[in-house]
């Protein structure tokens, strides 16, 4: 009997409990949405709703390449049902917030992987590049000189005398050297070229090679105007070895490489990608 005269009132109880069940996104339709989205926010504590809206546009961003979801702006309700229907479907408030918190931590994670994955290239570069310097720096220019001299007809010929050893433990065929010729008296160089010499039988490991350049005379570097006190100065961009293939040409990091470089070791100090 008193199983009996329970049953209505357990029954009412659950009646009530059912009715009270939190809310949740029906995407079905536009009408849906738009009445389902509004039932939920208006079900949640008023301190949460903010966190609402910012979780339901951070879940309706992801559906768009491109979007920043770590900076949503607020989306209307249609807008929302619109673009990620299949996201949040059938979600209660608290857990389309507990979505949203869920992706924002997976894009920061892939976000922070990149970051470190584009530090270690960074640093491989500028490590290559830094070490081909370093082997460019065995091969030295011990005598730059320039000056003009007179041909058997009388006409000026200009002359680079160059003496460059080798302490590499390559054979050289090739040298592209840049050559500026200045005076203090000269607001730009009289001549500032890039050009390429090739060593007749190579440049062997510990040898040094002089040579008598003959430039063009019809160029500049036959100038007349040159004067004689102008200073020569070369600098070695690059070398081939005996097959004539480049060596030790590492592109060194452009200047917006290394200013983001610069920030990436600021963000990750100490922080490196596992293996």
């Amino acid at each position: 009997m008193w199983s009996l005269l329970r049953l209505p009132a357990l029954s009412l109880t659950m009646l009530v409990i059912a009715g009270c069940s939190d809310p949740k996104i029906d995407t079905s339709s536009m009408p849906a949405a738009v009445v389902s989205v509004d039932k939920v926010r208006e079900s949640l504590p008023a301190y949460k709703r903010n966190e609402f809206d910012q979780a339901l546009t951070i879940i309706a961003m992801s559906s768009f390449s491109g979007v920043n979801i770590l900076n949503p702006h607020r989306m209307n309700a249609a807008e929302i049902a619109e673009s990620a229907n299949a996201y949040m479907h059938g979600l209660t408030g608290d857990e389309i917030i507990e979505r949203a918190d869920k992706m924002l931590r997976e894009r920061r994670a892939r976000e922070r992987d990149q970051a470190l994955r584009t530090l270690n290239r960074l640093e491989e570069k500028e490590a290559n590049a830094e070490q081909d310097r370093q082997q460019l720096t065995q091969v030295s220019i011990d005598q730059a000189d320039y000056y003009l001299s007179t041909s058997p007809y009388g006409a000026p010929e200009p002359v680079i005398e160059l003496a460059v050893a080798n302490a590499t433990e390559q054979t050289l065929s090739q040298l592209m050297l840049r050559g500026e010729l200045s005076s203090p008296e000269h607001d730009t160089p009289w001549v500032d070229e890039t050009f390429l010499y090739v060593i007749s039988g190579g440049l062997a490991p510990g040898e040094t090679g002089q040579w008598s350049l003959a430039p063009n005379r019809f160029g500049p570097w036959g100038d007349p105007q040159i004067p004689r006190d102008a200073m020569l100065t070369i600098t070695l961009e690059g070398v081939r070895d005996s097959e004539g293939n480049s060596l030790w040409n590492s592109p060194p990091l452009t200047e917006s490489e290394a200013a983001r470089l610069e920030a990436l070791r600021k963000d990750f100090a100490g922080i490196r990608l596992a293996d």
